[in-house]
């Protein structure tokens, strides 16, 4: 496949695989071809005996401002014409009635693939900076390990300015904490590099200006541990998640955000699947900045 939305490329001996989000006057959002793209290049990345670490990036300011919602590209590859996206074709998209279309496609392409690249069989590091926003998240989170510029912000803000209960791969108990992950949903706030290496979610935080080269220095660091232990270092760790439960948490989450977009679709008379200003919510194209979760904010 030949990439229009990321970059590929291998460096440190072909030991490290470095994928790059390439939309960055988009803030790196994720449309459908973006998607489709990044499955592509980390299945590459792992089938490809001589990488031991995948880097995730983003080019421009932000590592990732969330799903795309309604740049003139990503309108254009859903809706059917010469340009949508062959990917609306199938797994759902031709299904026009009730919910069964967008469940199928958000599962297919919003859940199953995060949860894939979650279980890839390289080491995976996220070096994120700048805004990394609800779906942004999420390709934070499916990462073995965050590495984070000093400019970082974390934050979902979809249940204040969508009225949804956070984004389809739903690992904020996990990455936050319970109490932590509540505050932060109902109010929209933030997160910044240091307050999300105080709770394990980043493993480093470097300088901007140098996160590139630290992260990769990092990444070399961990392709030296041999393949086989650093997987099952990898599964040993995941597999203790799992048991107590969050492959489950993750999959009952995601049938609580169809059933709020089914709200949404039927409070709206089938028009949308979120929540709109009219009941209550900020526009997401004008909403308030985001603010820093802080104990001494009011």
């Amino acid at each position: 496949m030949s990439y229009d939305h990321i970059e590929f490329e291998t460096l440190a001996e072909g030991r490290v695989a470095r994928i790059t989000l390439n939309r960055p006057k988009a803030r790196n959002a994720q449309n459908r071809g973006m998607l489709v793209e990044l499955d592509d290049a980390f299945s590459r990345a792992e089938a490809d005996d001589a990488v031991r670490v995948v880097i995730l990036r983003g080019a421009g300011r932000s590592f990732s401002a969330g799903h795309d919602m309604g740049s003139e590209e990503s309108l254009r590859e859903r809706e059917p014409g010469p340009d949508q996206h062959p990917s609306f074709s199938g797994h759902g998209g031709t299904l026009g009635v009730g919910a069964e279309n967008r469940t199928r496609q958000e599962w297919h392409y919003y859940f199953a693939n995060t949860r894939r690249w979650r279980n890839l069989r390289k080491i995976t590091i996220a070096q994120v900076h700048g805004n990394v926003l609800s779906a942004g998240l999420m390709l934070a989170w499916c990462c073995d390990l965050i590495v984070a510029g000093d400019d970082v912000v974390f934050a979902d803000v979809v249940a204040t300015r969508l009225g949804m209960c956070g984004v389809e791969y739903f690992a904020h108990p996990w990455e936050f904490g319970p109490r932590k992950a509540k505050e932060l949903l109902l109010t929209g706030d933030s997160l910044d590099a240091d307050d999300a290496h105080a709770l394990g979610m980043v493993s480093k935080v470097f300088p901007t200006a140098e996160l590139s080269e630290r992260t990769l220095e990092f990444a070399t660091r961990i392709a030296r541990v041999p393949t086989m232990a650093a997987l099952l270092v990898k599964e040993s760790v995941n597999q203790a998640q799992d048991a107590m439960g969050f492959s489950t948490a993750l999959d009952g989450a995601f049938t609580l955000h169809q059933l709020n977009h089914a709200h949404w679709s039927e409070v709206t008379g089938g028009k949308m699947y979120v929540g709109t200003p009219e009941y209550g919510l900020d526009d997401w194209r004008d909403a308030p900045a985001i603010q820093r979760a802080r104990r001494d904010v009011p």
